[in-house]
């Protein structure tokens, strides 16, 4: 059939790769911090839980940008909430590079954390709302690509920052060139930003058919562009019927999607990943010579992230996105217990570097990008806006607990006297034990589901049926 014609494979990937600018942004915003710790500890006099708050204040940010990112992009439109996410990054970098104060300092990176959590979550939105079904998955692991690009570009910028300079001019100027620097990739977001198209299944949605055919039909041609088209409307026309007032959360569905899309986020942020990007020079310094060394053994874990991310690009659509998360799972244990025992046992540096390196290949090819892809296309078109918006919030929360409570469990007198940084590696690995059962359990297969058939199958999940019945399942709408 004609609407079967190959898809215009480079015009989704040019769109979805300025939209995941916001993921590079993302990226180099949260791992900037890795690098200008151990100075603003200097620089503002911080305590350990001082130093917890100046890691993961951004994290309030990005809830509150989370959770507002789903009514903004609703109402104003994918590509506008965009615009405004490059606007604060911008607002953020020359801010907090400029900051006097902790307090000011503080409220600057909270301002990058509002453009982190609208940016997380409207990005990979828009990128499943413009894919076609069969590449949905390599256009979203676009996010996870870019959130690592930006974090080795943070990276190697730190690392050059502090091979050029003395210590004292680090306490004192470095750490706010190494947080500015991200206004250069701010003006290229804010330019690239205004010349991509709307989402297609927003116009439906706001009644705009005509820039919706003329994107769709851009994608592929005008046949299979009418087809698309005419899934999402008998979509938003089954939502409608489904909820003609406000998302319900009585409807035991609805509470069972959010449960799992919640989930996927949150767990991919306690499997110890928060650790290897906001405190690998400060975990490493602790086996390695110095500093110096230390940043420069983090930009190696930037790059095994990176390879595994396009690994996990690359197998998403061929081999499922189940068979990833389960393989990567196991390998991220295997990497927290070998990072633990270097440090339990006070091996040299280069054993807890090849740990953390192991876990970051494994966590990158599976919950670095299977996490992004599956919160992005497991919301019908009726929540997803809301849906992504509650799960990325909610990854937030629990980036922040990760965050705030690390470097307090870390410097524990007792704690680190008796297991040496080992401790908190056991309680990552647990989680990642917790993490394989429930994807086992209740996560569903989602390769080459369309989205306007993706609540049948998350269902047939729950009730444990065949995904071969998922088309034919046919349930009431629940209410408690």
């Amino acid at each position: 059939m004609s609407h079967q014609r190959k898809h215009n494979t480079g015009y989704v990937l040019r769109i979805c790769g300025i939209a995941a600018l916001g993921g590079i942004l993302f990226g180099y915003d949260t791992a900037v911090i890795s690098g200008a710790i151990e100075a603003l500890k200097a620089y503002f006099h911080l305590t350990p839980a001082e130093t917890g708050w100046a890691v993961s204040n951004v994290v309030l940010g990005c809830v509150l940008g989370a959770f507002g990112a789903g009514p903004l992009a609703g109402r104003y439109g994918r590509k506008k909430a965009l615009v405004l996410a490059a606007l604060l990054f911008t607002i953020s970098a020359v801010g907090a590079a400029l900051a006097e104060t902790f307090t000011w300092f503080v409220i600057y990176r909270m301002i990058g954390g509002l453009a982190v959590g609208i940016a997380a979550t409207v990005s990979p939105m828009y990128m499943s709302e413009v894919s076609p079904k069969d590449m949905r998955g390599r256009a979203l692991s676009m996010q996870q690509f870019a959130i690592v690009f930006g974090q080795i570009l943070i990276f190697y910028v730190n690392f050059k920052i502090a091979g050029y300079a003395s210590e004292a001019w680090l306490i004192d100027m470095g750490w706010r060139w190494m947080i500015g620097s991200e206004v250069v990739p701010c003006i290229l977001f804010c330019i690239l930003v205004f010349i991509i198209p709307e989402s297609p299944r927003w116009n439906v949605m706001v009644g705009q058919e005509d820039k919706a055919l003329a994107m769709l039909t851009r994608v592929s041609n005008e046949a299979h562009a009418r087809n698309v088209l005419k899934e999402i409307k008998e979509s938003l026309q089954q939502d409608l019927q489904q909820a003609k007032q406000k998302l319900s959360y009585r409807d035991k569905r609805v509470r069972f999607i959010l449960f799992v899309g919640c989930m996927v986020a949150m767990l991919q942020q306690v499997t110890g990943v928060n650790v290897m990007m906001y405190y690998a020079p400060v975990v490493l310094k602790t086996v390695t010579s110095n500093a110096q060394e230390a940043l420069f053994q983090t930009i190696w874990i930037g790059v095994l992230q990176l390879v595994g991310s396009v690994i996990g690009a690359l197998l998403m659509d061929r081999i499922g996105r189940l068979p990833l998360m389960r393989f990567g799972t196991l390998g991220a244990i295997i990497g927290l217990l070998i990072t633990s025992y270097a440090l339990y046992s006070e091996t040299t540096g280069y054993f807890a570097l090849f740990g953390m390196l192991f876990f970051m290949l494994f966590y990158a090819l599976s919950w670095g990008v299977g996490c992004w892809v599956l919160i992005s296309e497991i919301f019908p078109n009726r929540m997803r806006s809301e849906g992504m918006s509650i799960a990325v919030g909610c990854m937030w929360v629990a980036n922040f607990a990760v965050s705030q409570t690390f470097p307090m469990i870390n410097d524990n007198p007792y704690l680190f006297s008796t297991f040496h940084g080992a401790f908190p590696m056991w309680v990552f690995a647990a989680c990642c034990v917790f993490s394989y059962w429930f994807i086992c359990r209740f996560v569903p297969e989602t390769k080459g589901v369309s989205l306007e058939k993706m609540e049948q199958v998350v269902m047939a999940k729950r009730y444990r049926q065949p995904v071969a019945t998922a088309k034919s399942l046919s349930l009431p709408n629940e209410k408690s």
